[in-house]
């Protein structure tokens, strides 16, 4: 099963634990501020998602979200 990582740029404040905690890293910090000018996190390589939720359970801001994507789609 696919998962899918969606982050809330605006209320990301680019504290950078859910990069540090990815097992797979691929949550990176953008190079883009969001409207708090903050450099939020981004996903780069979504398929190599394990689902640990890690970046989720650790995110201060509550700013990700973790979603399991039916491939049949």
């Amino acid at each position: 099963m696919r998962m899918e990582i969606l982050i809330d740029r605006e209320r990301c404040k680019g504290c950078e634990y859910c990069s540090s905690l990815c097992p797979k890293k691929i949550i990176h910090t953008s190079q883009e501020l969001n409207r708090r000018g903050y450099h939020y996190a981004t996903v780069g390589d979504v398929d190599g998602c394990s689902g640990c939720r890690f970046c989720a359970l650790m995110c201060p801001d509550v700013a990700i979200k973790i979603k399991a994507v039916d491939q049949r789609e």
